[in-house]
C-alpha cells in the first residue's frame, strides 16, 4: 500500500503569505498551521477585496481546494 505524501509546506509556517483563492478573492496573513489536504490556519488575516477595500478578518481557515496558489511575502528558510 503506498503511504500518502504530506505536502512540504512547513517552511512557510509563521510566515505572511498570500494566498489567491477561487472566485479571485485573496487573503493575507500569517500561516499557523495546515493539513494533509493543504486546508490552511491564517492568523492576523485580511482579505483585500477587488475594489481595494481591506477587511480585517482575525483568524481565517482556508479549505485547500479553494486555493489556486500561495505566495511567500517575506524570506522563507
Amino acid at each position: 500500500m503506498v503511504k500518502a505524501a504530506t505536502p512540504e509546506f512547513r517552511k512557510y509556517l509563521d510566515k505572511k503569505v498570500l494566498v489567491q483563492l477561487n472566485g479571485s478573492r485573496k487573503i493575507k496573513g500569517v500561516v499557523r498551521g495546515y493539513d494533509l489536504f493543504l486546508n490552511v490556519v491564517i492568523d492576523e488575516a485580511v482579505e483585500e477585496k477587488q475594489n481595494g477595500e481591506v477587511v480585517k478578518v482575525g483568524i481565517a481557515v482556508i479549505r485547500g481546494n479553494s486555493i489556486t496558489s500561495i505566495e511567500a511575502l517575506e524570506r522563507l528558510s
